[in-house]
């Protein structure tokens, strides 16, 4: 048997660890420490149970019990809005002088190494405060890193909570991945989730000190990466067990990849939004028939609804332990569906595979990044960016490999009007860097044409600059500058109409309908079809 007081515990600046050692002439024995931590616990867990109630355990169950009250308390509330991480909340608190630390990072212009104590374990924060943003780190190892995923969130609590709860039960070795989660200045409780999470990756926190938008963020991330291999993967995705090592493995042996799991979109409502649209919620009513338990949740928050304006959960850490809140999955095929199924994983013959570079959810070397350069910040707010990136990495050779294996879940929320605007305003920038035929033919989606259908009229034009490069000049030139129009005028909030107007007679409207009469004798049967749809407008 081992003597506990022979022995004493030290820490290894080297390593980042905690040891065992025979003490030389010791007057402090590890157990007189342990017991004093147990000791100081104890008391301060008295306390809060005391003054707040018992947070721990059962934390979830109360959360959910507090839909069912018409007349819930601010405090209750907050119970219910950190259901999933209440237990480790508790912990934290137990630990005041550290936490205390931790919570006064905001005004401190140093780096500081911190010790928490999670369950049994010790933990070194080290926080770092930069002129844009400030970092902390748990779990500071000096273990090589393989992957490391990006995560950036805007006020996204919930969400991000139970997404890097399924982060840590990983098939991948915590050793040899890393999270960092970049906060773009979120104004909810993003920010607790810093002294919350207890996970066994290592795991940076970025808390930026003004909105920067997703495609800095994003580069922040990047720049604090350790990794080879990058996975980009938003805030609000539930990642299967074997997440990350599906996507590793297509990269051990190739260097050029792109591989995405967002062609194979699975949606989950985990929590009922205030926000919801009536689509939404229509959907989720439907779900929740799936499982009497859900149902029930879901029947108590109805009648109630109208005192709530705070997410009310659904999903257990335990549900996505046993895999339960599939019942409230579904998929969206959105782009397999177009046209993408038919090329294969490797999208094969496929002339627009940089749209497949969906980045709430897709892995590439950080060589190549560094080759076709990284997100381009002129792009904010919602949308294009991950495409204009991934057109970038397509012009440099990269393959791109849809794998079904890499899907996450994305957890549903409520969906911004802003959004839209955003997005025409990023494909703008987007068609005015790119102005070339294989990003201008994007536009023909606003018609709600498949991609197979926009696939084949780029064929089509690519083979007609190829055959008659003589040819069609009025004709060509008119395409591209309507497909151009398309994106400006949607951008403008003009009608789109007009989009080549030329006056009855003119020489120049003559030669493009005379042009137009041959294509499909000459078989540009898309092409003519696409070509008609936008020119009679």
């Amino acid at each position: 048997m081992i003597k506990i007081d022979s022995y004493e515990y030290y820490y290894n600046p080297e390593d980042g660890k905690y040891y065992i050692r025979k003490r030389k002439n010791s007057t402090h024995s590890l157990k007189k420490l342990k017991d004093k931590l147990n000791k100081s616990t104890d008391k301060k867990d008295r306390k809060d149970k005391t003054s707040k109630g018992n947070r721990s355990d059962d934390a979830a169950n109360k959360g959910n019990k507090s839909c069912d009250k018409a007349d819930t308390t601010n405090k209750t509330n907050k119970s219910r809005d950190r259901a999933h991480t209440a237990n480790e909340t508790n912990k934290s608190q137990d630990r005041a002088n550290t936490v205390n630390e931790v919570n006064q990072f905001h005004g401190r212009a140093d780096t500081v190494n911190e010790t928490n104590k999670l369950d049994g374990k010790m933990s070194k924060v080290d926080i770092t405060d930069h002129s844009l943003y400030r970092m902390s780190i748990k779990n500071n190892h000096n273990h090589p890193i393989k992957v490391s995923i990006v995560m950036p969130t805007y006020n996204k609590y919930h969400q991000t909570s139970l997404s890097l709860y399924g982060l840590s039960k990983q098939t991948f070795s915590h050793a040899e991945y890393e999270v960092i989660l970049v906060d773009d200045a979120s104004s909810d409780n993003t920010s607790d989730i810093l002294k919350e999470v207890d996970v066994p990756f290592k795991f940076k926190y970025i808390q930026m000190k003004q909105n920067k938008g997703r495609s800095s963020v994003r580069n922040i991330g990047i720049n604090h990466a350790e990794g080879d291999l990058l996975i980009f993967l938003d805030g609000e995705m539930l990642a299967p067990p074997s997440f990350i090592e599906n996507h590793y493995k297509h990269h051990m042996h190739e260097s050029n990849l792109v591989v995405t799991g967002a062609m194979h979109y699975e949606g989950v409502y985990t929590f009922i939004m205030p926000d919801y649209n009536e689509d939404q919620v229509a959907h989720l009513k439907e779900l929740v028939g799936r499982d009497p338990e859900y149902r029930r949740l879901y029947e108590n928050y109805e009648q109630t609804k109208q005192h709530s304006n705070v997410p009310c959960p659904l999903v257990t850490k335990e549900d996505i332990d046993t895999n339960r809140f599939q019942r409230l999955s579904f998929p969206n095929r959105y782009f397999l569906n177009s046209g993408l199924k038919h090329f294969g994983e490797r999208l094969e013959g496929f002339t627009l595979p940089y749209i497949a570079f969906l980045s709430g959810n897709v892995s590439v070397r950080k060589a190549n990044l560094k080759k076709s350069g990284l997100f381009d910040e002129t792009f904010v707010g919602y949308g294009a960016e991950d495409w204009e990136l991934g057109y970038r990495l397509y012009k440099n050779g990269v393959q791109f490999v849809l794998d079904p294996s890499t899907v996450a879940y994305h957890q549903e929320h409520g969906i911004s009007k802003r959004k839209v605007k955003e997005q025409w305003g990023n494909h703008y920038r987007f068609v005015k860097k790119h102005p070339n035929i294989d990003v201008l033919i994007l536009s023909l989606e606003w018609k709600e044409l498949p991609f197979m259908h926009i696939h084949q009229t780029l064929v089509e034009y690519n083979e007609l600059e190829e055959r008659f490069p003589d040819e069609y000049n009025e004709l060509k030139h008119a395409f591209r500058t309507m497909l151009f129009r398309i994106i400006e005028y949607l951008n403008n909030g003009q009608p789109v109409t007009k989009l080549y107007d030329l006056p009855e007679g003119s020489e120049e409207r003559i030669k493009i309908h005379q042009q137009f009469e041959t294509l499909r004798p000459r078989g540009f049967d898309y092409l003519a079809s696409s070509f008609e749809q936008i020119y009679y407008l």
